[in-house]
């Protein structure tokens, strides 16, 4: 069964709202007693609400149909109706809610206990007492409620992290995020070892932390849906920093790295202005001359002027140096955010 989900799509009907009742004052000693219909209740209205336990939207997953229910009807002696409990879709931070129809983004949740409205009960009807003039004394009718409004919406979730690795299938990333992190990814030497997201958090001292996403492998043509594809690039979105990873013996890391970049843009040109770095994977199975050729082949070929570093996961080469450099750029991205 699958455990991670970060795309639903579901049909919302808010409540309709009750209808005004038509009704008189019958009091003793009172023969022919004023109109007294009270108000319908307003219908319940749906809500999206963040959740910070939550991180995924597996428990949506066979949600197609979601309706509020309706207020009640206008009571005697003017007495409204009671209004239809709203209904609240719990979901992890970082979800977005957009328009199925119109594509129009309806809100970002990005706090835990947020909430935004996505459809709104129906106002309920008036009672005939609303009625009552110095010409029509006795009204005769009141108001239905209003129905609620109606939409479809699309859920997609975004992981919330502050660095994201970057890189194909098999390049080591579900290792190095298994040591920079407390985090426990599935590993293996082959494809796809990864199909989900995984997020850990990186502590270099008690102030200083933070969390990293494993996104599974990118392979050439993602952008157009290839391997897992679209489904797993919107999560680099909202990361601050890029990790590419690479393995040091790779035949072509210069290459690599260029498709690896080439995805990103395809996919949102945007993703290039986020400061990124490369690590060197694997390190561990080149020698001091070996790396040397990599690290002149490197100065030639890429082309632009990215940090890199050579790193093991095996050996721990450079690890702490990594995490340094990594929460380095995430401060300082934060920092221009802000300014």
């Amino acid at each position: 069964m699958e455990s991670f989900v970060d795309y639903v799509k579901i049909y919302c009907r808010a409540g309709k709202g009750g209808d005004g009742l038509v009704s008189w004052r019958r009091e003793k000693y009172v023969d022919k007693g004023g109109p007294a219909g009270g108000d319908g209740g307003k219908g319940g209205s749906i809500y999206v609400v963040g959740d910070k336990q939550l991180n995924t939207l597996l428990h949506l997953k066979y949600t197609k149909f979601v309706k509020a229910p309706t207020g009640e009807r206008g009571g005697k002696m003017c007495k409204a109706g009671k209004s239809g409990e709203d209904v609240f879709l719990k979901v992890p931070l970082g979800t977005v809610i957009k328009d199925a129809d119109t594509g129009e983004i309806i809100g970002e949740i990005l706090q835990d206990k947020q909430k935004i409205l996505i459809a709104k009960g129906g106002r309920g009807g008036r009672g005939n007492w609303h009625f009552k003039n110095s010409v029509r004394q006795a009204p005769n009718f009141a108001e239905k409620g209003k129905p609620g409004e109606e939409r479809t919406v699309i859920m997609e979730l975004k992981l919330l992290a502050d660095v994201g690795l970057v890189g194909f299938p098999n390049a080591g990333k579900s290792t190095l995020i298994s040591v920079l992190s407390a985090a426990k990814p599935k590993i293996g030497n082959y494809p796809f070892t990864t199909i989900t997201p995984n997020l850990g958090t990186v502590f270099i001292s008690e102030y200083e932390t933070f969390v990293i996403a494993d996104i599974p492998g990118i392979i050439k043509n993602a952008h157009k849906g290839k391997g897992l594809g679209l489904r797993f690039l919107r999560h680099i979105e909202r990361n601050a920093v890029l990790l590419f990873v690479i393995p040091a013996d790779s035949d072509d890391i210069a290459n690599e790295y260029q498709t690896l970049l080439n995805e990103l843009k395809q996919y949102n040109p945007e993703l290039l202005n986020k400061p990124r770095m490369l690590a060197l994977s694997k390190s561990d199975l080149l020698d001091e001359e070996l790396k040397q050729e990599v690290e002149k082949e490197l100065q030639q070929t890429l082309k632009d002027n990215i940090e890199y570093i050579f790193i093991s996961s095996f050996t721990k080469e450079n690890i702490n140096t990594l995490k340094r450099k990594l929460y380095n750029l995430v401060r300082e991205q934060k920092q221009n955010e802000l300014s």
